[in-house]
């Protein structure tokens, strides 16, 4: 399968069974538009590789950070498995430009929704997880979330921001603050919120999710920054 060479170069596989592949990278949309086909759509393999992540995202900080504490280490994989690191990921190794979409979809922006990349990357490990066993896809995992580590840890971007943000809130301005959403796009399956933090009648951050609870957290972390910056020209 010539057309996925350079994909597997990314990915540092080479498959056995190329069905795997075009399967993980086969969206519904393209189906709905192609019906008759014989692959099914990459549901199940998202499936199957969301459970995979799970076990070797914990492995790996389980024996990376042994003086880290059960709370602390399930919000850091929280951290790597959201929707927003997975499709960052996909970024990375260009699935994007592979996926098989249907024309709407693919019009519409389909190859850089977050949902749609985070749950391709998911079938993706999937795949690489029946052709070529856990030994593959945990070197392909543990890559990717081994230079992402740093990030999220310098950031605190695996703690609940919108807890610490109430907090700060609350001590500053004895106010807590409130959420709203400014903007929906996207179909009803890949729905992308927007969300405002408001202290008062002011706007402190504003963040993107596939759900209204990580378009919070986001927008509680642009908050959290602006805090912190202007606790720092106070000092």
């Amino acid at each position: 399968m010539n057309d996925y060479i350079e994909l597997e170069q990314n990915l540092g596989v080479e498959f056995r069974d190329y069905s795997l592949l075009t399967r993980a990278l086969t969206h519904r949309s393209f189906l709905n538009e192609n019906p008759g086909g014989a692959l099914e759509d990459n549901e199940r393999l998202e499936f199957l590789g969301d459970a995979v992540l799970d076990f070797v995202v914990g492995a790996y900080l389980y024996h990376h950070y042994p003086e880290m504490d059960e709370g602390e280490l399930t919000s850091l994989r929280a951290a790597l498995v959201r929707a927003e690191t997975l499709a960052a990921f996909a970024r990375e190794l260009e699935i994007g430009r592979f996926l098989r979409l249907g024309y709407g979809e693919a019009e519409n922006g389909g190859r850089e929704r977050v949902p749609i990349l985070c749950a391709t990357f998911e079938a993706v490990i999937g795949a690489v997880y029946l052709d070529q066993g856990l030994g593959a896809a945990k070197v392909l995992t543990e890559e990717l979330i081994s230079a992402e580590l740093p990030h999220i840890l310098a950031s605190s971007a695996h703690k609940d921001a919108k807890s610490e943000f109430q907090v700060w809130a609350q001590a500053r301005y004895n106010i807590t603050p409130r959420y709203r959403v400014v903007k929906t796009s996207g179909p009803d399956h890949a729905k992308i919120f927007t969300l405002e933090v408001m202290v008062r009648d002011v706007a402190w951050g504003e963040g993107e999710g596939s759900s209204k609870q990580l378009a919070a957290q986001a927008a509680a972390q642009a908050a959290l920054a602006k805090a912190n910056e202007m606790e720092l020209m106070e000092a």
